[in-house]
């Protein structure tokens, strides 16, 4: 695929992006959840090669293709490693899937109700060496923790700057304000974001549009604004916490949303499965997430 095809792919929406982009902080919790404990390590050298061949199980599984699946996130390693040889983001795309990459190095402290990404040294020579693998596009993230709006404010502010950054390597950036869905002002932090998102992408200069990534909303049809948005590609929906069957039913209620699930697609998946086993568990995760991305609910 080219770069035309990917953004028509993307735009169009008929599916949702898997995120397989789990950290060196979330990485040994991702393992004991596909059964592998802590311990089964002897390093962290070992522990990324857990991940990785956790990886590319998935992205080589037969039912793992672009029907359905149209987009996948992937940590740095990942996009730098092979699978079965080849460029894990030329397997991708050749599988119909477009491939894109997480660039935040984690949180700062809370302040103001609000975690900003903490600093990205040598930001511009991934995005040259992403670029150059043919990735499509980033993903950044930081969270919302109150409804207090100089702490979204300076969120949105953050994201959209390095989105700039992104854009300027011809890439597009997924921005990711996520909000706390445990929060007890979820409802405020979800408006507040809102409509500072919406005051930025009008500030944009430009025309390049932009991904939001977003936690599912206190109520159903909160960002339609930001979906219609004319330099919003795609809104996804991040689970959050929720189990698949929860995350999914509210995504459903949520048109022009699609998911961009990680613990929610992985959650049945066990590194002891047969391969018959694994792809019949991972098949039913994409389609329940597929038909919540695409089927909506009144």
């Amino acid at each position: 695929m080219n770069t035309a095809e990917m953004t028509a792919k993307i735009a169009a929406g008929h599916g949702f992006l898997a995120a397989l982009d789990q950290s060196g902080g979330s990485t040994p919790k991702a393992l004991k959840g596909y059964g592998i404990e802590e311990g089964a390590w002897l390093d962290d050298a070992g522990m990324y090669a857990l991940i990785q061949a956790m990886r590319a199980r998935i992205i080589t599984s037969p039912v793992f293709t672009g029907d359905k699946v149209i987009g996948a996130i992937l940590f740095e390693r990942t996009m730098d490693s092979q699978i079965d040889g080849r460029p894990a983001p030329a397997v991708l795309a050749d599988r119909g899937v477009v491939p894109f990459i997480k660039i935040d190095k984690g949180l700062e402290d809370e302040a103001n109700g609000v975690q900003l990404m903490k600093p990205m040294p040598g930001l511009d020579d991934l995005l040259a060496r992403a670029a150059k693998l043919g990735m499509f596009g980033t993903k950044e993230r930081s969270v919302v923790n109150l409804a207090n709006r100089e702490g979204i404010a300076a969120i949105v502010a953050q994201q959209v700057e390095v989105g700039q950054q992104v854009l300027g390597h011809g890439l597009v950036p997924i921005l990711e304000p996520e909000t706390n869905i445990k929060s007890a002002e979820r409802a405020q932090c979800d408006e507040i974001l809102t409509d500072e998102l919406r005051k930025a992408l009008d500030a944009m200069p430009g025309d390049a549009k932009v991904m939001l990534k977003l936690s599912l909303p206190a109520h159903a049809g909160q960002y339609d604004a930001l979906i219609a948005h004319p330099r919003v590609l795609k809104v996804v929906a991040l689970s959050g916490g929720y189990n698949r069957h929860d995350a999914c039913v509210e995504l459903a209620k949520n048109k022009g949303m699609i998911a961009s699930f990680s613990r929610a697609l992985l959650e049945d998946l066990r590194f002891q499965m047969t391969d018959a086993e694994f792809d019949k568990a991972l098949g039913e995760a994409i389609d329940e997430i597929y038909d919540a991305s695409v089927n909506k609910t009144a």
